[in-house]
């Protein structure tokens, strides 16, 4: 997919990152995955990120995540954009972009290097060096360790045509006015922040036009509700759904570090689609927070 294509794409709708399957010994479970990625495209999403922060692309090895893309690429491919992740130092993301390429995939993600701080220099050449080993459209995601300043975003805009987004992990009002008064449309935004449905609606009004729901995952259509209303910005909708679920989800969410991946798994098996355990350095839900997440979906389906 051109990468102009790709960014009407993606801005067009709501965006899914698949949970990613693993058996008993915590491998790959691929027939789990591809059903997994049927009933998610069946929803008319706007994009599938394979392999990242919700499917523990942390946790899968190169190859392993190599294989998780192209198993999405052929199960999904050409009905929904598969996007893959690019991860670790510049060479090791350069290396996982051609891989994306050479799969089939439609985009790649760049999420920050790994236990290392940079300057907006650093971040601009490290940005363009994946920029320039692929044609696919590239978002780069702002967080963690790379936090783009507005001037940052204005020059790796100007320098790659085929960087086609931000995705916004950090939430700084100031930060995204400035970078949408530089860049405009030139980019689309993503929201990133954990339960983006928190922050969708007052981020509309800074460009953010869609994001990556951790929710649809298991409650597709509440999710694409959602994301109509915010769309609509019908605060009154918004806000009884935050109330009557977002919120709570929330905080079981916050009980433990990592949750926001497990409470999707967990979330997954309570309406009867089997998401199985997280890999370590995650932990499962407990017994009785699964139950109780169990009980906050049926208000709601």
């Amino acid at each position: 997919m051109h990468p102009g294509e790709l960014a009407d794409r993606l801005r067009s709708g709501l965006l899914s990152f698949p949970v990613t399957h693993f058996d008993a010994e915590l491998a790959f479970d691929e027939g789990r995955y591809r059903e997994h990625l049927a009933w998610q495209a069946s929803h008319g999403v706007a994009g599938l990120f394979a392999a990242g922060g919700t499917g523990e692309g942390f946790s899968l090895t190169p190859a392993e995540i190599d294989r998780v893309v192209r198993t999405a690429v052929d199960e999904v491919g050409g009905t929904v954009p598969v996007l893959a992740p690019a991860t670790g130092g510049t060479a090791s993301a350069v290396a996982q972009a051609r891989a994306a390429q050479e799969a089939g995939a439609d985009g790649v993600l760049l999420l920050p290097p790994y236990l290392t701080e940079a300057p907006q220099a650093g971040l601009v050449e490290h940005v363009s060096a994946v920029c320039a080993a692929t044609d696919l459209g590239v978002i780069a995601y702002s967080r963690a360790n790379a936090v783009y300043t507005d001037e940052t975003v204005a020059v790796l805009a100007a320098r790659n045509a085929n960087l086609i987004g931000l995705k916004d992990g950090v939430g700084n009002v100031e930060t995204m006015a400035r970078v949408y008064a530089k860049v405009g449309e030139r980019l689309i935004y993503i929201g990133g922040l954990p339960t983006a449905e928190t922050f969708a609606l007052p981020l509309l009004q800074l460009g953010v036009s869609t994001y990556s729901s951790a929710l649809y995952n298991f409650l597709p259509e509440f999710a694409l509700d959602f994301f109509a209303a915010v769309r609509a910005q019908d605060r009154e909708a918004v806000y009884r759904r935050l109330n009557d679920f977002v919120i709570p989800y929330i905080d079981i969410r916050d009980r433990s570090r990592g949750y926001a991946v497990s409470i999707v798994k967990a979330g997954l098996t309570a309406v009867g689609r089997d998401g199985g355990r997280v890999r370590p350095p995650l932990k499962d839900l407990t017994a009785a927070e699964a139950e109780e997440l169990s009980a906050l979906i049926k208000r709601v389906s």
